[in-house]
C-alpha cells in the first residue's frame, strides 16, 4: 500500500451535534415533503427505515402518515440512526439541486477534495473528520453570497449542503493540503 493518510469516519448521526433542533425538524420535513417528486431510489430507503424505526400515533404503517406529522416522529430515530440520516440528507440535497450545484462549484473553486456531485454518499461509512481550517462556515457563506447574490439560501442550508457534499464535519481542522482525496463509495450494482 502507499502511505496515504488513514481516513477517519464518524457515523452520519454525529451531525446532530452540529444541528439546532428546530433546523433538524425543518430538514426532515423538507426531505419528506420532497419525496413524491424524487426518484424512487431516494424514497425507498426512507420508507423502509420509517417502517422500521418511526412510530406515528394513530398509524399502523408510519409511512402512510402525513409528512409534517411523520417528521416530528422521525426526530428521535434521526438522532440515533446513521442510515436514516444518510437517506434523509440524500433526499434533502436532491430536492435542493440548484443549491447543491452551486455549493459543489464553490467547493471545487476553493480546491476542496470532494466526491463527484453524482456520487452516492449514503454508501459511505459516515462523515470524515478532517476539515479545511481555512474555510469555516462564515467564509463559505460569504463566498456563496458573493457568487450568487440573487439566491437566498440560509447559512444553515448552505452549511448542511457543504457538509453533505464534502462528506465532512468540522472536527479536526487542518490545512487543505493535508486532506487526502476522498474515495468513491462502492456501488451495489453497475449496469
Amino acid at each position: 500500500m502507499n502511505d496515504k493518510k488513514q481516513a477517519e469516519f464518524i457515523p452520519f448521526h454525529a451531525i446532530n451535534e452540529f444541528m439546532r433542533s428546530d433546523y433538524r425538524l425543518i430538514v426532515i420535513r423538507n426531505a419528506l415533503l420532497a419525496l413524491p417528486k424524487l426518484d424512487r431510489g431516494l424514497s425507498a430507503p426512507i420508507d423502509r427505515l420509517t417502517k422500521k424505526l418511526v412510530r406515528v400515533p394513530g398509524f399502523r404503517n408510519s409511512v402512510k402518515a402525513p409528512a409534517s406529522v411523520k417528521a416530528v416522529a422521525m426526530v428521535k430515530p434521526f438522532e440515533k440512526s446513521p442510515k436514516l440520516v444518510a437517506a434523509i440528507l440524500a433526499a434533502w440535497a436532491e430536492s435542493k439541486s440548484e443549491l447543491r450545484q452551486q455549493i459543489h462549484d464553490i467547493l471545487i473553486a476553493r480546491e476542496w477534495k470532494i466526491l463527484p456531485i453524482e456520487a452516492d454518499r449514503t454508501k459511505l461509512p459516515g462523515f470524515l473528520t478532517h476539515w479545511p481550517a481555512e474555510d469555516d462556515f462564515e467564509v463559505l457563506y460569504t463566498a456563496y453570497t458573493e457568487a450568487y447574490p440573487d439566491d437566498d439560501a440560509s447559512i444553515d442550508d448552505m452549511s448542511l449542503m457543504v457538509v453533505w457534499l464534502a462528506g465532512r464535519l468540522p472536527i479536526d481542522k487542518i490545512s487543505k493540503d493535508e486532506i487526502p482525496e476522498p474515495e468513491t463509495p462502492e456501488e451495489e450494482s453497475e449496469t
